[in-house]
């Protein structure tokens, strides 16, 4: 059958001499595969461009339940960026929530229409924001773990506290293990939380504190999705941010 979806490009490789394979998050369909027939080549009736990550688009594609990569039909640009594909900044931010989704979302053959709304928004706001966009990574990442089902919760205690990233709870004293975050990284942690995100830039963290609390909500990552392997973006971010 024929489906007719907006859609997130998350990944694309090389499929033969002129194809491609596209990861799409579907507003539908949730984490579908797609095959782009002869996008490579000069005449081609999808241009090549539309490919790339974190590209937002409309789709008509012929879908079969569970049968693989399904084949695009139509493919054209539902969103225009103004800034994200020039600004070597915002570009890198796009790769590594494009990384992120791409490694933790599963494919599900189900509507996930909450989610794309939250990856839009994130993504409109980081083309057109006037602030600074160094926290804003960090306020994805805790987003983001809401809708995969690990999200941190409000401490039920005041004070002082540790995050436990194993458990995923506030204690007052530390875990017996060492994946955790101190005082001072949980309170910058949940200032992200509770932060709306035209507001993060006013979060005042270090370029070093930014660095431990990415590490630390990797593990994070790492510690509740079991597939959730390496990442490589965070090396980008680190150079130009």
């Amino acid at each position: 059958m024929l489906i007719k979806t907006r859609g997130i490009v998350f990944r694309v490789v090389k499929y033969g001499e002129t194809s491609v394979i596209a990861d799409i998050f579907t507003e539908e369909k949730g984490l579908c595969s797609f095959v782009g027939g002869g996008v490579r080549t000069a005449k081609a009736r999808m241009p090549f461009n539309l490919f790339q990550a974190m590209t937002v688009v409309d789709l008509v594609a012929y879908h079969r339940e569970s049968a693989g990569a399904n084949r695009l039909k139509e493919l054209r640009a539902a969103e225009i960026w103004t800034t994200i594909p020039f600004e070597i900044t915002r570009g890198a931010v796009a790769l590594f929530m494009a990384e992120v989704c791409r490694k933790s979302i599963l494919e599900e053959e189900e509507e996930h229409s909450e989610l794309f709304d939250f990856l839009l928004g994130h993504l409109r706001w980081l083309d057109v924001t006037p602030y600074p966009i160094a926290n804003l990574h960090l306020h994805f990442l805790l987003g983001l773990s809401g809708f995969l089902g690990f999200q941190p919760q409000d401490p039920e205690e005041d004070g002082e506290l540790f995050f436990d990233l194993k458990d995923g709870v506030f204690t007052s004293m530390p875990p017996l293990h060492t994946f955790l975050l101190e005082p001072d990284q949980s309170r910058q942690m949940l200032a992200l939380l509770e932060s709306p995100l035209e507001a993060v830039h006013e979060i005042q963290l270090t370029r070093s504190q930014r660095k431990v609390l990415l590490n630390k909500l990797l593990l994070f990552y790492q510690l509740h999705l079991p597939n959730f392997k390496e990442i490589h973006t965070p090396e980008i971010l680190e150079m130009v941010m």
